[in-house]
């Protein structure tokens, strides 16, 4: 039993982390100042500050106790907006092209407070009537965005990876020809899905989770284009279905990893069409250009897919976490994902997502997006994502006309690159000098990154390394483009001379 004191503290209790609105006010002025000057100084700054592990665990004093004290919230606000500033790498900046990772629309990060204020959980509607309905309407509008039916059914998730394993799932339960949920992937035949070699590793993931293992994959070769063979998917379903397999998924790519190549997926429709097989596309990138004049014409493809994931954290610009699932039959993710024991008592004419995806609480991931889209407007959304097609085509023109450059790729926003010193331009193809370009520009892609002015990934591209540059950046600007080939040369220089002393 309680003590009378400890009735009488609560009978008037003020909570450690409560705060007064006056409180609350003041914190909150300062803190939104800070962000907003460091937004404004974003262009000024490095792109990271390239610093060690063991400097940024001691800047951080990571080895300290947890206190047993606490600590004045304006004190702690200010001190951990610091070391976020100063010690973060920006994809924010203007320079990053790194990843796929966008910079986050304004708006978004004051939803994410909203959100937070509110504290949601868009598991069942009972529990949160307005934010499931933004929801389910921010669902309808990715949809009609990308052209993909709008009475489809999707849930919001934390990001490609979830968003393709919960299409996985639909499809599994979908296309199984026994009670997959209940009996287990044991009691049937060997169930098998198929994609490219050049597919995200979430598809690993994703029959590793779901019982299949990895061995259900067919990973079928690409062509020159780094586009999945539709030649030797034919023949390896042959194969397979003359071995007594249980062939029941493709996937397609809207926009794949390392060059942003898309699939035949119109062509891939038809081939599961023709089979009865689940036709899934991971469009988490690319499937939001797909209402723009610069798109493939492939992309239209992904309007027959039973299953779409995309990621409006990658070009919709939302702020981390945001991932989508959409489903052509809603009904499918029910089937795949509703469980009803009797301490749920939630009505079933309302939308309760805990019934359509993995998660039964979930936080109010829509806001941020539905409110951007808003201030935005469809068609100015469709312009920025044109504009960073443009500005990655405009990178690769570049580097054609460069004579230290050697451009590989341009697809949607991706443009790949290497560096080639002009002595070794003669003997470019060769076993040798293809070994040295690997090893200089892998040096290079250090010295980059460690630059700050800006920031990039690698490729692989036939064995050959490349410089990947992703533009999913509404702070990028043609100026900026136009200072990366100069920049790659003065430090692939550098990188060759320090490989020549060695």
């Amino acid at each position: 039993m309680s003590s009378s004191h400890d009735i009488g503290q609560t009978k008037s209790r003020t909570a450690p982390l409560e705060m007064t609105e006056e409180q609350f006010r003041s914190l909150g002025h300062d803190l939104v100042d800070r962000i907003a000057s460091f937004l404004g100084s974003l262009r000024g700054r490095a792109v990271t500050p390239a610093e060690s592990a063991d400097k940024v665990r001691a800047t951080l004093d990571a080895a300290r106790t947890l206190p047993e004290q606490g600590e004045k919230a304006n004190v702690l606000l200010e001190n951990t907006a610091g070391l976020l500033f100063e010690h973060s790498l920006l994809n924010g900046h203007p320079g990053f092209y790194g990843y796929i990772t966008s910079s986050a629309a304004p708006i978004g990060m004051l939803a994410e407070l909203l959100a937070a204020a509110v504290n949601a959980n868009v598991g069942a509607w009972k529990l949160s009537p307005m934010a499931t309905e933004i929801e389910a309407q921010t669902i309808r509008w990715i949809a009609q965005f990308i052209g993909y039916p709008a009475d489809c059914g999707g849930l919001l998730l934390s990001g490609g990876n979830m968003a393709n394993l919960t299409c996985f799932l639909a499809a599994r339960a979908a296309k199984a020809s026994w009670d997959v949920r209940k009996q287990g992937v044991a009691s049937g035949p060997r169930m098998l899905a198929y994609a490219s070699t050049e597919t995200h590793t979430w598809l690993q993931k994703a029959a590793d989770l779901t019982g299949l293992g990895t061995e259900a994959i067919r990973w079928i070769g690409v062509d020159k284009r780094q586009r999945m063979d539709l030649d030797a998917l034919q023949a390896q379903y042959k194969r397979d279905l003359e071995e007594g397999y249980w062939p029941f998924l493709v996937v397609g790519t809207a926009g794949t990893v390392s060059t942003g190549a898309v699939d035949p997926l119109p062509d891939l429709a038809a081939f599961c069409q023709e089979r009865n097989l689940w036709f899934h596309v991971d469009g988490a990138y690319g499937a939001f250009a797909a209402g723009i004049k610069e798109a493939p014409p492939d992309l239209m493809g992904l309007t027959a897919a039973d299953s779409l994931a995309v990621d409006p954290h990658k070009w919709l610009y939302a702020p981390l976490e945001a991932g989508c699932a959409l489903v052509r039959d809603p009904a499918a993710l029910r089937n795949a994902f509703s469980y009803h024991p009797p301490y749920y008592s939630f009505d079933a004419e309302a939308t309760n997502y805990y019934d359509l995806g993995p998660q039964n609480s979930r936080g109010f991931r829509a806001l941020k997006i539905w409110l951007a889209l808003q201030q935005a407007g469809a068609g100015a959304y469709r312009e920025m994502i044109g504009e960073d097609v443009s500005l990655a085509r405009h990178l690769y023109d570049l580097a054609v006309e460069h004579p230290e450059l050697e451009a590989f790729t341009h697809n949607l926003s991706i443009t790949t690159l290497r560096y080639v010193p002009a002595e070794l331009g003669a003997s470019v193809g060769s076993e040798q000098t293809e070994a040295s370009l690997n090893r200089l520009n892998q040096l290079l892609l250090t010295h980059l990154e460690n630059s700050g002015e800006a920031f990039c990934s690698n490729a692989l591209i036939e064995g050959k390394v490349a410089l990947r540059f992703c533009i999913v950046n509404f702070r990028t600007s043609t100026a900026d483009i136009e200072a990366v080939p100069p920049l790659v040369a003065r430090l692939g220089r550098q990188a060759h001379a320090e490989l020549n002393c060695q």
